[in-house]
């Protein structure tokens, strides 16, 4: 259907709540929330009153002399967005269907509270302080590249890792989900992939119900309860310093993995909860978008998925301080490779092949060919994973 500045249109029913420094409209139906300054907002409860887009166009221009007014454009928007639902009296082609979430409601509000309330959120960041100043007293506890080599066997190792690792993304996922839940809101756990590894990732679009500051609380409810992890893990290396050689070595995992996910999360070059808290707390909410296309001035290969980055009045201060802090996470990781990972790798690899070639028992022998089997498996993936992408 043609617009035109006769035009009435229909909306579906809209709940609008005030940001930072726009609102933001929820469509119901849909469970969809978008970001919109107050002219837009101004124009919907226009539109809603029954006023022609003509009409509409005429007040607004009158009353923000200073912006540009195109309400056949915006109608035209809010279709795209699929918030129209007659033109002019005739239904829109376009059918919402719904696509909110009602995950894990039958999880009790009341138990999420229980982990999430105004006592235990000062608790969380008292443990922190607490962790830090731990290993700040007794450095041996600071995690160290060799704390995953725990058995002779590299294949042992490599599982052990990576079970405690899932563990530890079940336990910070669960902390996401319990927070939204103290908000009586529903949350989904799908399955996502960092290159070729398998995560666990929490859905909470429905926290843009919430206010700004409430939103901060789920985005560090992960890291909340993986504070309550490290205080166990290094309290019980502390006080039990002759336990079996076994379970130290599991704790020590315990601490590296959470150390490097903490540190993973300040990397800005990608969308991590502290991330997440930056953005909510700015009230800028293209930040990762925005700050690609102003990088992209000097670094010409972020331009191809950053282009059509949206800033908004009052937003190139925060967009250049985080270009700082998003090169700041790209150095950061490149420190956890030279520091971790490279040498991990260099520590595996170097008795992998000492096995592999001078082998003192056929255990050993296989476990470094089932060790090197394995890297050629995950090398393949990656190469898959990269030609689909």
């Amino acid at each position: 259907m043609k617009l035109t500045t006769q035009s009435q249109l229909t909306l579906y029913p809209l709940s609008i709540q005030k940001d930072k420094k726009n609102y933001i409209v929820e469509e119901p139906v849909s469970g969809e929330f978008f970001e919109m300054p107050v002219i837009c907002i101004d124009a919907i409860d226009r539109i809603n009153k029954g006023q022609t887009l003509g009409e509409i166009e005429l007040e607004l221009q009158e009353k923000y002399p200073n912006e540009t007014v195109d309400m056949i454009e915006f109608g035209r928007q809010l279709i795209e967005l699929g918030l129209v639902q007659e033109i002019d009296g005739e239904k829109t082609t376009l059918k919402k269907e719904s696509q909110a979430s009602s995950g894990f409601t039958w999880l009790p509000s009341s138990v999420g509270r229980f982990f999430f309330n105004g006592i235990t959120n000062k608790i969380y960041v008292i443990l922190l302080l607490i962790n830090i100043s731990l290993i700040v007293w007794n450095p041996g506890l600071f995690p160290h590249y060799k704390d995953i080599f725990i058995f002779d066997s590299m294949m042992l190792n490599i599982v052990a890792y990576m079970l405690i690792s899932l563990i530890l993304i079940i336990v910070h996922e669960f902390g996401h989900i319990l927070a939204i839940r103290s908000y009586d809101l529903p949350a989904t756990l799908g399955i996502g992939n960092r290159l070729i590894f398998v995560v666990f990732e929490t859905d909470l679009t429905s926290a843009w119900k919430l206010a700004p500051r409430q939103r901060n609380i789920l985005y560090f409810a992960g890291m909340s309860f993986e504070q309550v992890v490290v205080l166990i893990a290094l309290t019980l290396q502390l006080l039990i310093p002759e336990a079996n050689s076994i379970l130290l070595g599991f704790l020590g995992i315990v601490v590296l993995d959470i150390f490097i996910k903490t540190l993973y999360q300040c990397c800005f070059y990608m969308k991590t909860d502290i991330y997440y808290f930056v953005e909510n707390s700015t009230g800028c909410y293209n930040l990762m978008e925005s700050g690609k296309k102003y990088l992209s001035k000097w670094l010409p290969f972020l331009k191809s998925d950053s282009v059509d980055a949206e800033t908004f009045d009052g937003e190139q201060r925060i967009v250049r301080m985080y270009s700082l802090f998003y090169i700041a996470g790209i150095l950061l990781s490149f420190s956890l490779i030279v520091f971790y990972f490279l040498p991990q790798a260099y520590y595996a690899y170097s008795q992998v092949f000492s096995n592999l070639l001078s082998s003192s028992t056929p255990s050993a022998f296989w476990d470094a060919i089932a060790f090197l089997g394995q890297t050629v498996l995950l090398l393949g993936l990656l190469v898959y994973s990269k030609r689909k992408a």
